[in-house]
């Protein structure tokens, strides 16, 4: 029955087809329509309230390779469930939606090169109950699953060996949902894929795996069958292209090269100090902002990374305060009280500010600030020190992904000693800027965006700047 009931499904979807209305082809119309849907892995606005996801930057990507003259329509469907019938409909060109390629779907569409890798995970909440490590320990429990994902494809096959599994598809909620339903104990179990999961877990530190659920899964873009050669030949390229050159790898990092850096016991003392804690500094935090243009929730993360929000922590180096200024750093910024919360915050984000000055303009962001913290944590001549190894190791000294890969090669004889500056613990601003990542990440989820009073900032009203030192 399941092979007739896979074609029953592929003739109905066709059927929606109208081939005299599809759209015309991106190659004369200039413009590029992808379908997708709201989601952490592919559109979503952040918390600068600007538009983000590994898809939507893929997408970015890939119509500037087709022209600058293209333009990118977004067209957001409500579920994964109907982003492929959407692009069979001939509504759009391309679906960019986090899609794994399936036996099904490869019956349906035709993928472009794959670009990641994910695992499927069967997710449970510590807290409530045991780790199921078998699908057998899933029989009679709540399992809830969203339609029309590879999650629900699989179970149906597994259920063939398992007859007594039952699961729940739900076609108004994404995986993201269901997580956090599994973390408030109203579902008892969930699959997902594992980036998300790992993602998921800085909010949510009682989510766990119990098990993974199948061979991994390749993630890839879906044209028509019948659509655009051209279009389809040029996408190809293009992932050809962003892996050869490290693009990809860096856009990869951008959303999830830090999200396993802390542990539960990290997350779980962040959030229980974010509500009991932070509230006592979040004024100061906000008026570092006001005077530097540097978004309150990086600089309250990097302030707990430094000292856990404690104003009297020092160091056995005697480097002290909420931002953990040495001495030094202090006296060029004019603070006399390293104690005190308010030198301290608006020193340390002075700070931030001139690392960023110092980072060549060609680097964007988030790479630009995230080379900026890893100054802020070991010196700029360190950070330059890396950045000269990253070249000659033929890594883009420029992306914060290959820089982590130099950094902790300072304290290795056979390279630093060729380096201007020398020795350097290089691990350390490695955890330091991952860290930061997923505490400002967090706060972005849980804390609004505090809009800046001032439309604009001037180094010149912020006293003496530092002059950074190794």
């Amino acid at each position: 029955m399941r092979p007739i009931l896979i074609l029953l499904i592929i003739i109905a979807l066709n059927g929606c087809q109208k081939p005299a209305k599809t759209l015309p082809p991106a190659q004369h119309s200039r413009e590029l329509v992808v379908v997708t849907h709201n989601g952490p892995n592919t559109y979503y606005v952040n918390g600068n309230n600007e538009f983000a996801g590994l898809e939507y930057d893929l997408v970015k990507l890939f119509a500037k390779d087709l022209g600058e003259d293209v333009k990118v329509k977004f067209l957001i469907v409500d579920t994964i469930t109907q982003v492929i019938p959407t692009l069979l409909k001939g509504k759009a060109h391309l679906a960019a939606a986090d899609l794994s390629i399936t036996h099904l779907r490869q019956h349906l569409v035709r993928f472009a090169p794959p670009y990641e890798t994910v695992q499927q995970q069967v997710i449970y909440n510590k807290e409530q109950r045991s780790a199921p490590k078998t699908l057998a320990n899933l029989l009679g429990a709540s399992l809830t699953v969203p339609a029309g994902t590879s999650y629900a494809e699989r179970l149906a096959d597994v259920a063939q060996q398992f007859p007594k599994l039952r699961w729940q598809e739900v076609r108004h909620a994404g995986s993201d949902e269901l997580l956090e339903q599994v973390a408030e104990n109203m579902l008892d179990f969930t699959i997902a894929d594992s980036n998300l999961v790992a993602v998921l877990q800085n909010y949510y530190p009682n989510l766990e795996v119990g098990m993974a659920f199948g061979e991994p899964e390749k993630i890839a873009w879906a044209f028509p069958k019948t659509g655009d050669p051209w279009l389809y030949d040029k996408a190809e390229k293009f992932f050809e292209r962003i892996e050869k050159d490290g693009t990809l790898r860096n856009l990869l990092d951008r959303y999830y090269g830090h999200s396993e850096r802390l542990n539960t016991m990290d997350v779980t003392t962040f959030l229980e100090k974010s509500r009991n804690l932070l509230p006592k500094y979040l004024s100061l935090f906000k008026q570092a902002q006001e005077l530097t243009g540097l978004d309150w929730r990086l600089l309250a993360a990097i302030s707990y990374q430094e000292s856990h929000w404690d104003t009297f922590n020092t160091s056995p180096t005697n480097v002290r305060g909420l931002m953990m200024l040495t001495e030094d750093t202090a006296d060029r910024l004019g603070v006399t009280d390293r104690l005190d919360p308010k030198q301290s915050i608006i020193a340390g984000a002075r700070y931030v500010l001139t690392m960023k000055d110092l980072i060549p303009a060609r680097i964007p962001e988030p790479d630009r600030t995230w080379l900026a913290l890893a100054a802020y944590n070991i010196g700029y001549a360190h950070v330059e020190d890396a950045r000269v190894l990253a070249q000659r190791l033929k890594l883009n000294p420029d992306a914060w992904a290959d820089l982590k890969k130099t950094l902790p090669l300072l304290n290795k004889t056979e390279y630093y000693s060729t380096l201007k500056y020398g020795y350097a613990s290089g691990g350390a601003p490695v955890v330091f800027v991952e860290s930061v990542r997923t505490y400002q990440n967090i706060l972005e989820k849980y804390e609004p965006r505090h809009k800046s009073v001032l439309p604009s900032f001037n180094l010149a009203w912020l006293g003496p700047r530092a002059n950074p030192v190794p």
